[in-house]
């Protein structure tokens, strides 16, 4: 009987550990590797708006077909978006093209 009660109070305090825990949130954002100018705008608003939230931010470009010639003008537009949200977070991963994919992790700035 005691050891049934112990095995109850490790679930509870285990119950209790996870429910403090915080749980990460990753958002998305995809590029084409000639996004325009509106189009980049628009997604860096709503890139901020997820940092803001404290989500991380998971910015990809991806390349279709024979776009990938264009690796440069990708890895621009990422280090670009990285430039343009310094205040609201920091990058957890440089640019780095894993098959058709050249992606960055941003993680969101600690709120005072």
């Amino acid at each position: 009987m005691d050891y049934k009660k112990f095995l109850y109070e490790q679930k509870k305090r285990d119950k209790a550990l996870k429910s403090k825990a915080t749980k990460v949130i990753v958002k998305e954002i995809r590029f084409g590797p000639q996004t325009d100018d509106h189009d980049y705008e628009f997604k860096k608003k709503h890139a901020e708006k997820f940092l803001k939230e404290g989500a991380k931010l998971k910015a990809f470009v991806f390349f279709k077909g024979r776009s990938i010639v264009f690796k440069e003008q990708g890895q621009i537009l990422l280090l670009r978006l990285a430039q343009d949200l310094e205040e609201y977070g920091k990058v957890e991963q440089m640019p780095r093209l894993e098959g058709k994919r050249m992606t960055m992790f941003i993680a969101p700035k600690k709120s005072k």
